[in-house]
C-alpha cells in the first residue's frame, strides 16, 4: 500500500495501509505535509540521510536553526513518537531537539557520533599508509606489494572501525544507565572540563547547575546526546594529558599500538611499528579510547579528584589493573551476550566489572604513589591474581560467601556462562587479592594461606557488611564522595594490617582457625569494642557520615593495637 512520490507532486493518495501504519487521518497530503507527518509516526526508528535539519526543540524558531528550505517541513523534538533516531547526515536534528526527543524517552547519539565510522576509517588509513610508506622507503616492500597488501587488509581494518564505534556506543548506553544515579559525577567533570578552560557548557548546550538540580530531583540523568558531548570532550582532554606525559614512551604501554592496525601488519612490521612517525599519539589515543570506552566518562576525573594523582597515573595504574584482572577476555564475553540476555543485564555486568576496575585502579594508584613501573608490576601481580582467582569462591566465609552465592545463582538463571557469572559475582572481592598479594610478599607466606587469613578475619569482624555500608552511603556533594572513598581504603589498609599480624604471630599455629583463635583472645576487649560498635550502627535509623567516621577510628585502633 506504499509507493515513491515525486517531491514535485501537487498531491500524494494516502492508502489505508499508510494510514494505519502512520497514524494518518487525511486521504491526500501535499509532499511536505506528508513527510512532517512522517517524521511524527510512531515507528521504530527514523534514520536521517538528507540535508538539512529537520527537528528542532519545541523552544527553537525556525531562525534558529538558519535551514529556510526545510522551515515547512520541520518538527519538534517534543513530537517525535519514534524510538530511536539515527543521523546519516550532518545536523539532522539541532542539539537542543537531541537532548528534548532524549527527555521524552526516545534514543538518539549525534551525528558526530553515527557517523564516527568513517573519521575512524580515515584515522586507520593514515596510520597504515605511514607505516607501509616506511617499509617501502627502507626497501622491504615494493609498491606494488604495499597496494596489493592494503587491498588485502581491507576486511580487517573494517572490522577494526564497527569494534570501536560498537564499543564507543556502548559507552554511551553505560554512561546513560549510570547517570540517572550518578548525576552529581558527570556534574563536576563538566565544572573540572569548564573551570580549566575545555569547555563551553553555553557553547555546546550542556545544562546549568540549576538544571542539572532540578533533572536530578526528577531522577533524570544526561540524555545520550549531551553525553556524546562529554564523552568527545574526554576523551580529547586525556589524549592531550598522555601526550605531554611519558606515557606513550613506556614500552608496557605502548603495546596498545597495535590494536589500532591489523594483526598481520603487527606480527610482519614490529619494528617499523615501533618506529612509526605518529606512534605517540597513536597510543595515548587508544589507551584514552579504551578506558574512556570501558571505565566510564568520570572515571579519571573521579580517580584524579580522590587520590590526587595526575590523568597519566591514572592511565598508567588503569593499564596494569586491566591486563591483571584480565578484562578484556570479561568484557568480550560481556559483549557475545548481545541479543541473548536483556541488554539491562549487560550493562548491569559491565557495570559490576566497572566498579571492580575502578577499586583496584584505586588500589595500584594508593600503594604506588611514588611511582608505577607498568611492566614490573603486571608481570608480578598477573599470575598470582590468576592463582587466587579461580579460588575466591573457596576462600570467601560465612556471608560473603553466601552472597557469592546468591549473586552467581542470579546471573545463570538469567543466562550468564557460568565462568562469567563466576567472575561477576565476586567483584566485591575480587580486588582484595591484591593486598593480600601484598602482604603475603610482605610476610613471605603462601599467598593462599594469607587469602584464607584475610577472609576469615574479615568475617569475623563483619568488615563484608561494614563495606556495604560504606557503598551505600549517599553522596550529595564531592566532600561526601571523597569521605566514602576514604572510609573505604581504611578498610582495605586495616584489614591488611590485621591480617599481617595474625600471620606475624610467632607462637601461632599453623591452621588458620586456630591463629584466629589466639589473636581473638589477645584483642578480645578491642573486637568486642569494635563489634558493639557495629551493632549500634546496625540499630540505627539513618545513615550519618559522622557514624561512619567513629567507626573508621575503632577500627583504625583495632588495627593499631593488633600491630
Amino acid at each position: 500500500g506504499g509507493g515513491i512520490f515525486p517531491r514535485s507532486a501537487k498531491r500524494i493518495a494516502i492508502s489505508p495501509e499508510m494510514k494505519a501504519r502512520f497514524d494518518l487521518q487525511a486521504d491526500h497530503l501535499t509532499p511536505n505535509e506528508l513527510i512532517n507527518a512522517l517524521l511524527k509516526a510512531p515507528v521504530d526508528l527514523i534514520w536521517n540521510g538528507g540535508i538539512g535539519t529537520y527537528v528542532k526543540a519545541s523552544f527553537e524558531s525556525h531562525a534558529d536553526i538558519g535551514d529556510k528550505a526545510n522551515d515547512a517541513l520541520r518538527v519538534d523534538g517534543c513530537d517525535l513518537r519514534a524510538k530511536v533516531i539515527g543521523e546519516g547526515g550532518n545536523l539532522g536534528m539541532s542539539q537542543l531537539a537531541r537532548v528534548e526527543f532524549g527527555l521524552h524517552g526516545g534514543a538518539c547519539n549525534t551525528d558526530f557520533i553515527d557517523n564516527a565510522g568513517g573519521v575512524d576509517c580515515s584515522d586507520h588509513e593514515v596510520n597504515i599508509k605511514i607505516l607501509l610508506g616506511d617499509v617501502v622507503s627502507a626497501g622491504d616492500m615494493t609498491v606494488k606489494q604495499r597496494n596489493t597488501l592494503m587491498g588485502e587488509m581491507t576486511d580487517e581494518v573494517g572490522e577494526l572501525v564497527v569494534a570501536n564505534n560498537y564499543m564507543q556506543t556502548g559507552a554511551l548506553s553505560l554512561a546513560e544507565y549510570r547517570a540517572r544515579t550518578h548525576l552529581a559525577e558527570y556534574q563536576r567533570l563538566i565544572v573540572d572540563l569548564e573551570g580549566r578552560g575545555k569547555l563551553d557548557r553555553t557553547l555546546e548546550f550542556l545544562p546549568s547547575d540549576e538544571v542539572l538540580a532540578e533533572r536530578a530531583a526528577k531522577e533524570q540523568g544526561l540524555t545520550r546526546a549531551e553525553l556524546s558531548v562529554l564523552i568527545s570532550y574526554s576523551k580529547i582532554d586525556l589524549k592531550e594529558q598522555l601526550l605531554a606525559s611519558s606515557v606513550p614512551d613506556d614500552d608496557y604501554l605502548a603495546r596498545d599500538m597495535q590494536g589500532a592496525f591489523p594483526q598481520r601488519l603487527t606480527e610482519q612490521f614490529p619494528e617499523a611499528m615501533a618506529r612509526h612517525r605518529l606512534k605517540r599519539e597513536i597510543v595515548a589515543n587508544q589507551i584514552a579510547n579504551d578506558l574512556i570506552n570501558h571505565m566510564g566518562i568520570t572515571f579519571v576525573q573521579r580517580l584524579c579528584e580522590s587520590t590526587g594523582m595526575s590523568a597519566a597515573d591514572v592511565a598508567r595504574a588503569y593499564v596494569v589493573m586491566r591486563d591483571v584482572l584480565h578484562l578484556p577476555h570479561w568484557w568480550r564475553q560481556v559483549e557475545a551476550l548481545d541479543h541473548q540476555v536483556p541488554a539491562e543485564l549487560q550493562l548491569r555486568l559491565m557495570s559490576e566489572l566497572m566498579r571492580l576496575g575502578r577499586r583496584a585502579t584505586r588500589w595500584f594508584l594508593r600503594s604506588h604513589r611514588s611511582g608505577l613501573d607498568a611492566g614490573a608490576v603486571a608481570a608480578f601481580f598477573g599470575p598470582r591474581i590468576a592463582a587466587l582467582g579461580v579460588r575466591l569462591d573457596e576462600l570467601l566465609q560465612g556471608e560473603p560467601r553466601q552472597d557469592w552465592e546468591e549473586r552467581f545463582r542470579a546471573y545463570t538463571e538469567a543466562g550468564v556462562p557460568e565462568l562469567l557469572a563466576r567472575v561477576v559475582a565476586g567483584t566485591n572481592h575480587i580486588y582484595t587479592l591484591l593486598p593480600v598479594i601484598q602482604a603475603a610478599e610482605v610476610t613471605a607466606q603462601d599467598p593462599l594461606e594469607v587469602a584464607a587469613t584475610w577472609f576469615a578475619a574479615g568475617d569475623v569482624l563483619d568488615l563484608a557488611w561494614y563495606q556495604q555500608q560504606l557503598n551505600q552511603l549517599p553522596v550529595a556533594n564531592a566532600w561526601q564522595a571523597l569521605a566514602r572513598e576514604a572510609f573505604r581504603d581504611e578498610v582495605d589498609v586495616q584489614q591488611r594490617t590485621i591480617t599481617i599480624a595474625m600471620l606475624n604471630l610467632s607462637e601461632a599455629p599453623s591452621d588458620p582457625e586456630a591463629r584466629l583463635s589466639l589473636w581473638l583472645e589477645r584483642h578480645r576487649a578491642a573486637v568486642e569494642r569494635w563489634r558493639g560498635l557495629l551493632v549500634d550502627l546496625r540499630n540505627a535509623s539513618g545513615q550519618d557520615y559522622a557514624m561512619y567516621s567513629v567507626a573508621s577510628r575503632e577500627l583504625a585502633d583495632l588495627a593499631s593495637s593488633s600491630a
